[in-house]
C-alpha cells in the first residue's frame, strides 16, 4: 500500500504509516476536512467513512466545531480558529478555494502531500503539508502562508494543523505542568466540555508546561488502549487549545504564539509554521512514548544514533571562583572517575564573578586563563575528555561592555523601565546584527579554543518585549527571535560539524521538538535532588527520550532541598538518562571516588540501552513501591532494570514486577549474580527484586539473553 493515496471516486486522501491512517478530503465547499485517525484501513474502508454534510441542528449552530484540518475565521464557524486574517480595510477571514496539491515521494521512505488553496477574495495563499515515514506512525503538518498581494497583513493565529479525534464516550487529557527546578510534572485529567489551553506566553517553550498533548477516552493505561498524542516543534511562546464540544466530539489546534500578538506579512512574504506532529498509538501511554523516542531519534536528533559521553560539569564545584588551575585539578579527578566530557560552566569571561556582571563579554578572562583557554583545552584533550563551556549567547548585564556600547539591542519599549531578572536582559535575536553578532564570536570561541561541546542557556523569559524602530517590530520579534537563534544554531554546526549542544534554560524550560531538531541533549531541570528527579523523568520522558536527557550526579545534602540520599541511589537515578557528574570531586572521599568510577564504568555497560533501547515505565513514580523503569534493546537480546525505593513502612508489601516486551521461551542471565530468568515468568509472574534495606535505597540490573535451547 503506497503512503499516500488518493481515491479517484470521492476524494479522499490516505496516509498510511506502519499501523496507522490518516484520512481527508476537500468538502463540496472547497475546505479540508478530517475523515479518519487510527487503525489502518484500505482506501475502500476510507472512502466508506464518506457521509454527506450534516445539516445545522438549528439556526443556532453552524458548522461542526471539529472536523476540518484547519478551521478559519469565517462563517459560521465557532469553535477556535486555527487561522484568522486581519486586512488593511478592516475585514477578516479566509474562505477556501483549492488552487492545487503536489504529492512528492522519495527513495528514502517519505513522502509529502501539499494541498494548496487561495482566498476567493483577497490574494492570501495557504498551503497545507503533510509527511509520512515508512518507519514511525508519527505524521507531520505544517502550514505556509503567502502574501501575494500588495498590502500588509495581520495574522492574528496561524495554527499549525488542528487534529480531530473520533468520537469517544469520554475524553481525558495528558499534559505536563510545572515551574523552575519542578519541571514537567505529569497530569491526567478528564477533559472538561469547553476549550482547555495550555500555552507560554514567556517566548521560551517554560518551565510551566510543553506543547505537547495526549487524548484517550479515560480507560487507557501505561500498556494498553488507544491514545492520540500531538507535539509541537517550537521553541517560542506557543498555544494549543484542547476543545470538547456538546455534541460529543474532541479535537485540538496548535502553533506559535498567543493572544495580543499578531504574524505581519508584508506584501509577498511568507510565513512558514513549525511543524505539529501526531501519533496515533493502540499500546497505551507507553507504546505512544515509545513510539516518540523512536521517531525523535530517528528523524529529528542531528545524530541520533550516537552514543553520549559521560559528563562532567564544574559549577557546583567552582561556582563563580573559576582559575586555570583549578580547572586542570578537578579534570584530572574527572578522568579518572571516568568523564568523557568536560565542561566548564559560568564564570570563565569578563568581569563574570558573580551574576550581576560580565554577560555579553565573551572572551576569556586574562586575570583567570593568562594564555586563554587554550592551554586548559589542551589538558582536558590530553586527559581523554573532550572540552565543553558554558554560554549564554541570548542574554546580557547591563553591566557589561556590549550593554554599554548596545542599550538598543534588548528587547524593550521606550520610556518603559527595562525590567531586570537575575541581573539580566534579554537581547533581541529577532535583529539580524544581534544574531550576527552572537554567530560571529560562538564560531570564533569553539574554533580558536578547541571547543567540542557548548552547554546553550537561556537564563529568563521575556519582558518589555518591544522591537522599536520596525513598524510591527514589537509583533515580528515572538517569532523572527526564534527562527534567527535555529539560524545562529544552524550555522555554527555547519562551519562546526563535531560540535554537539546541549540546551538549556535555566533547566527544562526550552525543550521541545524545534530545539531538539539542532541539538543532542537538553536539561530537563536545574533540580538535582535525586528524589525530585523520579517524577521530573517520568513526565519528561512521556515524549521525549532518554537519549536527549541529561541527568547529573550533584553533592548532598543537595543545594536546593537540603536532602541526603545515598551516592548510589543518586548514581542510579542519573543513568536513567544522559550520565554526567556535578559535584565537587575535591571533597570525594576515596570511597566516594572509588565508587563513583565503578558505577560510571557499569553505565557504561549498559549506556547503550538507556540511550538507544525502548523505555517501560514498570511503575508509577513515588508510590508505596519501587519505581521501576526498563529499558530493552531492538532485538530483545539485554534488557537494563533500574529501581528506587523510598523509605518503605513497616510491612509494605513488595509484590515482584512484571517486565515487558520480552519475547515468549527466552532465557535471561543475570550479568551480575549469573541467575537465569525465563522470559515467559519475567512478563506473566515478575521478578522478585531484591532491594537493600534502608533509606533511598535502588538497584541496577543488567539482563543478558542467552542462546536459544536446541
Amino acid at each position: 500500500m503506497p503512503l499516500i493515496s488518493r481515491s479517484p471516486d470521492t476524494g479522499v486522501w490516505l496516509l498510511n504509516t506502519p499501523k496507522t491512517s490518516y484520512a481527508l478530503r476537500i468538502d463540496t465547499s472547497g475546505v479540508p476536512t478530517h475523515i479518519a485517525w487510527g487503525p489502518r484501513l484500505t482506501s475502500e474502508e476510507a472512502d466508506a467513512l464518506v457521509v454527506p454534510d450534516p445539516p445545522p441542528a438549528s439556526s443556532f449552530e453552524g458548522r461542526p466545531q471539529v472536523g476540518e484540518e484547519l478551521p478559519a475565521d469565517n462563517g459560521t464557524r465557532y469553535g477556535p480558529s486555527s487561522l484568522q486574517i486581519r486586512h488593511t480595510d478592516g475585514s477578516r477571514a479566509f474562505e477556501w478555494q483549492p488552487s492545487g496539491e503536489r504529492l512528492v515521494e522519495d527513495l528514502s521512505g517519505t513522502a509529502e502531500l501539499v494541498l494548496e488553496f487561495c482566498d476567493s477574495l483577497y490574494p492570501v495563499r495557504v498551503a497545507l503539508h503533510y509527511r509520512v515515514h515508512d518507519d514511525t506512525d508519527v505524521l507531520e503538518r505544517w502550514a505556509v502562508l503567502h502574501n501575494a498581494g500588495d498590502r500588509h497583513l495581520r495574522v492574528p493565529r496561524a495554527d499549525s494543523a488542528a487534529w480531530t479525534l473520533p468520537p469517544l464516550r469520554d475524553y481525558r487529557l495528558s499534559h505536563v505542568t510545572g515551574q523552575w527546578s519542578a519541571e514537567t510534572q505529569l497530569r491526567r485529567d478528564r477533559l472538561p466540555y469547553g476549550e482547555t489551553v495550555l500555552t507560554s506566553r514567556r517566548g521560551i517553550t517554560s518551565h510551566h508546561a510543553n506543547p505537547w498533548a495526549m487524548l484517550d477516552d479515560g480507560t487507557a493505561g501505561e500498556d494498553h488502549g488507544r491514545v492520540w498524542s500531538t507535539a509541537l516543534a517550537w521553541s517560542g511562546s506557543w498555544r494549543l487549545t484542547v476543545q470538547r464540544t456538546s455534541d460529543g466530539r474532541a479535537g485540538l489546534t496548535g502553533g506559535v504564539g498567543h493572544e495580543g500578538t499578531f504574524i505581519p506579512l508584508a506584501p509577498g512574504e511568507v510565513f512558514t509554521t513549525p511543524v505539529f506532529a501526531g501519533l496515533y498509538s493502540e499500546g497505551g501511554y507507553g507504546a505512544a512514548s515509545r513510539a516518540w523516542h523512536a521517531y525523535t531519534r530517528a528523524h529529528v536528533l542531528p545524530h541520533g544514533r550516537e552514543t553520549a559521553p559521560v559528563l562532567y560539569n564544574s559549577w557546583e564545584a567552582t561556582g563563580f571562583d573559576v582559575d586555570e588551575g583549578g580547572h586542570k585539578i578537578l579534570a584530572e579527578r574527572a578522568a579518572a572517575l571516568g568523564a568523557e566530557l568536560y565542561v566548564v560552566d559560568d564564570g570563565w569571561f569578563g568581569a563574570r564573578r558573580n551574576d550581576r556582571a560580565g554577560l555579553g563579554d565573551w572572551s576569556p578572562a586574562p586575570d583567570l586563563f593568562p594564555a586563554g583557554l587554550g592551554p586548559l583545552s589542551d589538558t582536558v584533550h590530553r586527559l581523554g575528555m573532550r572540552f565543553g563551556l558554558w554560554v549564554e549567547p541570548e542574554m546580557v548585564n547591563p553591566d557589561s561592555e556590549l550593554y554599554r556600547a548596545h542599550p538598543d539591542w534588548v528587547l524593550h519599549l521606550p520610556g518603559r523601565r527595562r525590567t531586570e531578572l537575575r541581573n539580566q536582559l534579554v537581547l533581541n535575536f529577532a535583529r539580524r546584527d544581534v544574531a550576527d553578532w552572537a554567530h560571529d564570536w560562538l564560531t570564533r570561541l569553539v574554533g580558536e579554543h578547541g571547543i567540542d561541546f557548548l552547554k546553550w542557556d537561556m537564563n529568563r523569559a521575556f519582558s518589555e518585549a518591544g522591537w522599536p524602530g520596525p513598524a510591527d517590530g514589537n509583533d515580528r520579534l515572538w517569532t523572527r527571535y526564534v527562527t534567527h537563534l535555529y539560524d545562529v544554531i544552524d550555522r555554527l554546526r555547519a562551519e562546526h560539524p563535531t560540535l554537539r549542544i546541549e540546551t538549556c534554560s535555566g533547566g527544562g524550560g526550552r525543550v521541545d521538538l524545534g530545539i531538539l531538531a539542532r541539538t543532542d541533549q537538553a536539561w530537563a531541570s536545574d533540580n538535582t535532588d535525586a528524589v525530585d528527579r523520579l517524577p521530573i523523568q517520568h513526565g519528561f520522558g512521556q515524549v521525549y527520550p532518554s537519549r536527549v536527557m541529561s541527568a547529573w550526579v550533584t553533592d548532598v545534602p543537595n543545594q536546593l532541598t537540603g536532602r541526603s540520599v545515598p551516592l548510589r541511589f543518586r548514581f542510579h537515578v542519573a543513568m536513567a538518562g544522559l550520565l554526567g557528574i556535578g559535584g565537587d570531586l575535591t571533597r570525594w572521599s576515596e570511597g566516594e571516588l572509588a565508587e563513583g568510577a565503578a558505577l560510571v564504568a557499569q553505565y557504561k555497560d549498559v549506556r547503550h540501552l538507556v540511550q538507544h533501547g525502548h523505555l517501560y515505565r514498570l511503575t508509577e513514580p513515588l508510590g508505596e513501591g519501587p519505581t521501576v523503569v526498563q529499558y530493552l534493546s531492538d532485538d530483545a537480546a539485554e534488557l537494563l532494570l533500574l529501581a528506587y525505593r523510598p523509605s518503605p513502612r513497616h510491612g509494605t508489601p513488595s509484590p515482584p514486577v512484571r517486565l515487558a516486551g520480552l519475547p515468549d521461551g527466552a532465557r535471561y542471565r543475570d550479568a551480575e549474580s549469573g541467575a537465569v530468568h525465563h522470559s515467559g515468568v519475567l512478563t506473566k509472574y515478575g521478578l522478585h527484586l531484591d532491594m537493600p534495606r534502608g533509606t533511598w535505597t535502588s538497584i541496577a540490573t543488567h539482563l543478558v539473553r542467552l542462546p536459544d535451547q536446541t
